[in-house]
């Protein structure tokens, strides 16, 4: 069975974790991607290595299903094989400082020069302006993109959120810009350029935050549980911030992690009064509409908490779905890492790897009828030089040697 990418060529010039995240869900869908390293290799080969001389998990779970070329792009030589490499993609993805590649001697036009169908997608920190220079990480997208102001309980810190929606979220924002330059590419013949900037990306994905924002003009925001409002969007715990009210709540046996989180819906406010033994709440004129419990959340998730703190999260799980009342249990990393439905979906997946033995990853989130994904192990460093340089660009066995030795791959 083909793959949706399948004849798809990517150079990966990527590093860390925004590209290769993009670069790896490309993969995925069928492409040939290229993860063109230095000679030293990705950085996070080495970083945070749970085995010596071992490539990190850090690496391994964000380049399966990728070739693994070495190029030192600084040398007359690699600049020629750069070249050659552009000339044979239909995608280039970098995520190097602003300017580092143009100062390579490859501007935007003296890549379509060498190939005018290429789509050349950039991840950035920061679109241009004030913070274009700014060195960019995960948490600070979040700081400067709106999550970090608005994560937290309100007389607390601002906080970072454990999903990593600056760097992975960002390459998921270039995966879909990536695939409609190439779809557009259909029609028009010629590649075009692609940036994305982390702060966007993270900004995109506040954007009810930025809703609310507005709506404070108008007055306090009633589904918050916060009692004062000033003129930004303030912290609010594990408010949902939607239209329905909810609350993460305590469950047993009072673990970190034993808490399930309910939303309060109207259909739902009835069949919970019986569940949590208040059943005259449902008709009495103080709790009985959405528009009587909005100024009391934190009393009403207090009641259904002295309820649910009393039985295990999986038992007020199947009580409160047993009413379609939506909810759900807070999973540890374990609990995810061992779900077996998660496993039967293929999103927790077992890898086998040359160095490692095996290793266990997340799946491909991205499911197509007609285009399965088999995820597989991630590239040893250089591990596929001769099949790119000799199989592929026609150079001989003596030159490959001689380019090792000196140092350009």
């Amino acid at each position: 069975m083909t793959k949706a990418l399948e004849g798809i060529r990517v150079l990966d010039m990527t590093h860390v974790q925004s590209g290769p995240s993009a670069t790896q869900l490309l993969a995925w869908l069928g492409a040939d991607v290229v993860k063109l390293e230095a000679p030293s290799g990705d950085i996070t080969r080495q970083q945070l290595r749970d085995l010596p001389g071992v490539d990190s998990l850090y690496f391994t779970m964000l380049n399966c299903n990728k070739r693994s070329i070495t190029l030192n792009t600084k040398t007359e030589r690699g600049k020629e094989l750069l070249t050659e490499l552009i000339r044979r993609s239909d995608v280039m993805v970098e995520n190097f400082g602003p300017g580092a590649v143009d100062r390579m001697g490859f501007t935007w036009d003296r890549i379509q020069e060498i190939n005018p169908r290429i789509v050349y997608a950039s991840i950035k920190g920061f679109g241009e302006g004030p913070y274009t220079n700014f060195k960019a990480y995960e948490v600070v997208a979040q700081a400067m993109g709106g999550s970090m102001a608005t994560t937290g309980f309100e007389e607390g810190p601002p906080l970072a959120t454990g999903a990593q929606i600056g760097d992975s979220g960002t390459g998921i924002h270039a995966v879909a810009a990536i695939l409609a330059a190439l779809f557009q590419r259909e029609h028009t013949g010629r590649g075009q350029r692609v940036n994305v900037a982390m702060q966007h990306a993270v900004l995109n994905l506040c954007r009810v935050k930025l809703r609310d924002q507005q709506r404070l003009a108008h007055g306090p925001l009633a589904e918050y549980p916060n009692e004062d409002f000033g003129d930004e969007v303030p912290r609010s715990g594990n408010a949902s911030g939607g239209g329905q009210p909810g609350w993460a709540v305590k469950c047993a046996p009072g673990g970190p992690n034993d808490y399930v989180y309910v939303i309060v819906q109207p259909v739902g406010w009835e069949p919970l009064t019986e569940l949590i033994g208040r059943p005259e709440l449902a008709v009495d004129p103080d709790w009985a509409t959405p528009e009587a419990r909005l100024p009391k959340l934190g009393k009403m998730f207090q009641l259904i908490e002295e309820w649910s703190s009393t039985l295990p999260k999986w038992d007020v799980l199947e009580r409160l779905n047993a009413h379609n009342i939506p909810c759900g249990p807070i999973l540890s990393t374990r609990e995810i890492i061992e779900d077996a439905s998660l496993v039967a979906n293929e999103m927790v997946v077992e890898v086998d790897h040359p160095e490692r033995g095996t290793f266990t990853t997340v799946g491909s989130p991205l499911k197509l009828s007609d285009s399965p994904v088999d995820v597989n192990s991630s590239p040893l460093l250089g591990e596929h030089n001769a099949e790119v340089y000799i199989g592929e660009l026609g150079l001989g066995d003596e030159e490959v040697r001689l380019l090792k030795s000196n140092g350009v791959i």
